[in-house]
This record gives C-alpha cells, sequence and structure tokens, in this order.
C-alpha cells in the first residue's frame, strides 16, 4: 500500500455514504486486502490446480472470469493503494477497517512449510498496511487452520509479535469440518488469547449445482456460513470454549433465522442432543456482520441476536459488498445506545481497541 494522510473521523466524515453525525467510532470488521506476494508462492502447485477446478466447478467459468477482470482492474487500486482506501473509507462514514486476507489465499491445502510461508507473507504485509496508518487500520492474521498446532503458534505469533488482533478464518478445512476435535488447539490459543475470529467462506461445497448466476456466492457462502455454525454448535465447540469471540460474516448466513428447527430437534432427536443446551441458546456466544441488504433483514438480525452482538460488515472493495453501511443502520431507527453498539462500539472492545 502506498503512504498517505487521510482524516480519522471523529465526527463524521463527509461523503456519499455517510450520516448523521455521531461521537462513536465506526469500525468495518469485514474489509479485505490482497496480498501478491502469496501468489509466487503458489503458483505452479498442483493444490492451486485442484483449488481452482473446484472454483470454476462451483462459481461457472463466466463468474470466475469476470472476477478475475474485476481484481486485475476496479478492485486493483482500492485493494492496494492506501490513499484510495482512505478516500473510500471517508465516503462510507468508516473510521477504521479490521483488515483480513481475500478468502481465496487461504490455501488450506498446502503443506506445512508451505502454509508457513503463505501465513508469514501475508501477516507480515497485513502488519506492513497497519503500521503506514495504524489510527484507520487493524489487522487480522490469516492461519494454516489445516494444520492447527501450527495454526495456534501463527495465532500467538500474530498477536504477540505483529500486533494483530485475531484472525480471518473459513468455514471448513479440506476433508472436516469447524466441529473436528483436531482443531481444538487452535480454539484454544484464540481463547487464551482473546483472538475475534471472522469466519468467512469461500466457495461452496455443493459445487456445480450453484454454477448458475453466480450462486456459489448469493447462495453457497451463506449456506457454507450456517453449516459452519451449526458444527461450533452442535460439536460442542462453544461448550468446551465458551470464551471465543466469533464473528461470522454476511449476516451469519440463515444460522440466526431458522433456529427454531435446530431447537426443535433438541428436543426431539436424541442424537441431535450433543451441546449442553438448545441451540438458540448459543447466540450469545456468537456475532454476525450486518452485511444482509436489506433493512427489514438487518432489523430482524437485530431482533433475533441483540444489537450488541451485530457488527458494521461492508465486504470492502467487492461488488457483494456495501459501500453505505452507516446510513443502513441508520435507517432502520435504532436507539442510540444499540446503533452505537452496532456501527462500533462492540467491534471495539471484541478488537481490544
Amino acid at each position: 500500500m502506498s503512504t498517505s494522510s487521510g482524516p480519522r473521523g471523529e465526527a463524521a466524515p463527509g461523503g456519499s455514504g455517510g450520516s448523521s453525525p455521531r461521537a462513536s467510532t465506526v469500525i468495518d470488521v469485514h474489509a479485505h486486502v490482497d496480498v501478491p506476494a502469496v501468489y509466487g508462492l503458489v503458483q505452479d502447485q498442483p493444490g492451486l490446480a485442484a483449488e481452482q477446478a473446484a472454483q470454476f466447478a462451483t462459481f461457472g467459468a463466466g463468474s470466475i472470469h469476470r472476477n478475475i477482470e474485476l481484481m486485475t482492474t476496479s478492485y486493483r487500486p482500492l485493494l492496494d493503494d492506501l490513499s484510495t482506501r482512505l478516500a473510500q473509507m471517508d465516503a462510507s462514514g468508516v473510521d477504521i477497517h479490521a483488515i483480513s486476507v481475500v478468502p481465496t489465499l487461504y490455501h488450506y491445502w498446502a503443506d506445512a512449510p508451505l502454509a508457513n510461508d503463505i501465513v508469514a507473507a501475508a501477516n507480515e504485509h497485513i502488519a506492513a498496511a497497519v503500521a503506514e496508518k495504524p489510527d484507520r487500520l487493524v489487522g487480522l492474521a490469516t492461519v494454516a487452520l489445516q494444520h492447527p498446532e501450527l495454526a495456534a503458534d501463527q495465532l500467538r505469533m500474530a498477536h504477540t509479535e505483529l500486533g494483530m488482533r485475531g484472525a480471518e478464518i473459513s468455514t471448513s478445512v479440506p476433508g472436516g469440518d469447524l466441529s473436528d476435535p483436531a482443531l481444538d488447539p487452535f480454539w484454544a490459543a484464540a481463547e487464551e488469547l482473546g483472538s475475534f475470529l471472522f469466519i468467512h467462506p469461500w466457495g461452496c461445497t455443493l459445487g456445480s449445482r450453484l454454477a448458475l448466476g453466480y450462486l456459489g456466492n448469493v447462495v453457497g457462502q451463506p449456506a457454507e456460513t450456517t453449516v459452519a455454525l451449526h458444527h461450533l454448535v452442535f460439536g460442542g465447540v462453544l461448550d468446551r470454549f465458551p470464551s471465543l469471540r466469533i464473528c461470522a460474516a454476511h449476516g451469519g448466513g440463515y444460522f440466526p433465522h431458522y433456529l427454531g428447527r435446530a431447537d426443535h430437534a433438541y428436543q426431539v432427536r436424541p442424537e441431535s442432543r450433543l451441546m449442553a443446551r438448545p441451540p438458540s441458546e448459543y447466540l450469545g456466544a456468537l456475532y454476525f456482520d450486518s452485511l444482509v441488504y436489506t433493512g427489514d433483514a438487518l432489523s430482524r438480525l437485530v431482533s433475533i441476536a441483540g444489537a450488541d452482538h451485530v457488527l458494521l460488515g461492508t465486504d470492502y472493495p467487492f461488488d457483494m459488498g456495501v459501500t453505505d453501511p452507516v446510513a443502513r443502520v441508520d435507517a432502520i431507527g435504532l436507539p442510540a445506545a444499540d446503533r452505537d453498539a452496532i456501527v462500533g462500539g462492540t467491534a471495539a472492545r471484541l478488537l481490544s481497541l
């Protein structure tokens, strides 16, 4: 990222995405950054070829080619240039980005040595970006979740040596879900460190059924998040590690909105009683970003999860995101305390700002 100065919005920055004057610091927990160095590490790797084939099957050639085009044109300055990012933040009324890698860079197929190189390159890039503008950016690390002990060490290093506030992880790893007990060393480290864990999928295991019309993103990504959150609940992860700070992208998918069915299964199916309490009682252990697009959907998410469990998220800079997140929160007419919790108050606490 190139160096630039830019105002830190103590009052509402001006711009088309701004809203009424405010005293609270506005924090976007869903903002991405690219790491070009990772591409050189993974090129010509068999695992990359297999990953790309799966993405073509899920998203379809048309959507893949469109994404490649956008990554080389309109997204590029927004991802790479700090002054461009700051200008967009100001226009959107956002004071702070919690930056995480674009999820195409997880590369959970990599063996441990390569995975360590990928994570080091990504996390050092994020830390350098934050160092350029520490009043406007905070860092979320990436980790090699497919190697849980290594991921735990990487998370510790991210916190203690790079000043990170948490990590972005996907909704599964090859051959396993987030309920897999093999991941417990990572969850234990995250709980001990007070890490903010941002769950963000890429792709969908439904494969070519979603190749039509970008359904791999439209339907698939929320579906993956829904499955992942159910695994955290039904797999007992939230019982074993009750102090985890987990926020799910895209409003948590469908998870918050259909827990009545999960609670019913808990009551009538003995094999569904794998956790200590009914599934809906774990809502208080989870957080969700506000990227649900409509006022009705956001109002319902807030009514289900509570205003103190919804955090501002934009999916910057992608076209499935939004550029007026504060205005969307203001439009649903919440009490001031609830509104301030969503736009930044809760994120500030979870990120230890």
